[in-house]
């Protein structure tokens, strides 16, 4: 079948595109029995992706990053969600932490942070959850009470990507207690020798074993007022702006796995033999495949649009929730067929569908629970 090529890709984001695949299937998913034991990925995969121009692609030049557009970031993004990988946390440190800096840090904010994170030195976190505030974030609270030229930050986080590994993390926190949404404020806090800083479990999760995926915790952690990012009392406004971007990043890694997934199990049924002939010639399987090769097509021009209307500045949160919410539920709708396809097979992990599915099933849940999803694309009708 004719390949679908994205509006989106010029000769260099294609170029890109397959760097990164090269990338993720040498560097990463060919390791990911030892990923999946430590529950983190190694500090020489970052520093190989930051010296192939992997990390903060939309990063511009004068801050160490890529200088092109979002759709660098997304080609590699949407070469992760095909190579099957889940688990490193590059989406989290590339397309947001770098971006809550770029759009809301101050010039001594950006040369000291991004420089090192777009060649992998520094690893960047983003700290929304907690044990009691999930998709609510008003909800939250971490607290940072100011003393003179610092706030006294004390809170836990959890599910927090990158959680063990991070040299630095942009924290929500309620720097009003009082206030609501109108309290919420975000600190940059450099994590390296930060006294009072605590990494909890490393989470065992269902699926994307191999990454890192922690419990934080800040007992009386002094941060320096110049490291909060932007205004106080901005956070919520700053995190609802930032999250259409995350959402489409999910998206993007989304259709990425719905393509795998479908090419996978064309391989695989047209390989396996059963009753004589192979599973393709069954009509039934065919039928589940060209049904699955179609929700991906729809699914891919749909992304394309939306990644259209965000590189004009042009994408409205409603479309940002569908974009996550339908992707995702798809995702895992294809993956599940797919796996039924491989019978027995299907179900083994040495099978890299059976990883997947495993992986999928958190993407409805995180940026946002599609539920969510639905309530703002209701609100906006």
């Amino acid at each position: 079948m004719k390949k679908y090529i994205p509006s989106w890709h010029d000769d260099e984001v294609a170029a890109l595109s397959e760097l990164a695949a090269g990338f993720f299937q040498r560097e990463v998913m060919a390791h990911n029995e030892k990923w999946d034991a430590q529950h983190h990925i190694d500090r020489d995969v970052w520093l190989e992706a930051g010296k192939l121009g992997l990390l903060c692609c939309s990063i511009p030049e004068e801050y160490g990053g890529g200088g092109g557009t979002f759709a660098h970031d997304l080609a590699v993004f949407c070469a992760q969600g095909y190579a099957g990988d889940l688990s490193f946390g590059i989406s989290v440190h590339s397309g947001i932490v770098a971006h809550y800096i770029l759009a809301y840090g101050t010039e001594e904010q950006k040369t000291t942070w991004l420089p090192g994170m777009a060649s992998g030195e520094v690893l960047g976190a983003i700290g929304m959850t907690e044990p009691g505030a999930g998709s609510d974030l008003k909800a939250i609270k971490t607290s940072a009470i100011r003393d003179g030229d610092e706030y006294i930050v004390n809170g836990s986080k959890t599910f927090i990507t990158n959680g063990s590994s991070a040299d630095v993390i942009v924290l929500a926190v309620k720097t009003d207690p009082k206030a609501g949404a109108k309290g919420v404020s975000l600190l940059i806090v450099d994590l390296r020798e930060c006294v009072g800083f605590e990494v909890g479990r490393v989470l065992d999760k269902v699926g994307q074993t191999g990454a890192d995926t922690s419990e934080l915790s800040f007992t009386d952690v002094r941060v320096p007022v110049s490291n909060l990012l932007g205004a106080e009392g901005r956070g919520f406004a700053q995190m609802m702006t930032q999250l259409g971007q995350e959402r489409l990043i999910i998206g993007a890694q989304a259709s990425g796995a719905m393509n795998r997934a479908v090419h996978d199990t064309v391989e695989y049924t047209k390989s396996r033999q059963a009753f004589g002939h192979s599973l393709f010639d069954f009509q039934n399987t065919a039928f589940e495949l060209a049904e699955c090769q179609t929700i991906a097509r729809t699914c891919e021009v749909f992304l394309d649009s939306c990644i259209q209307s965000h590189l004009a500045g042009q994408l409205d949160p409603a479309e940002a929730a569908m974009v996550k919410y339908w992707l995702t539920d798809q995702q895992c709708t294809v993956i599940d067929r797919c796996v039924q396809l491989h019978g027995g097979y299907g179900y083994m992990r040495e099978y890299l569908i059976a990883r997947m599915y495993q992986d999928a099933r958190v993407q409805r849940i995180y940026a946002g629970a599609n539920e969510v999803m639905k309530a703002m694309i209701a609100k906006a009708l």
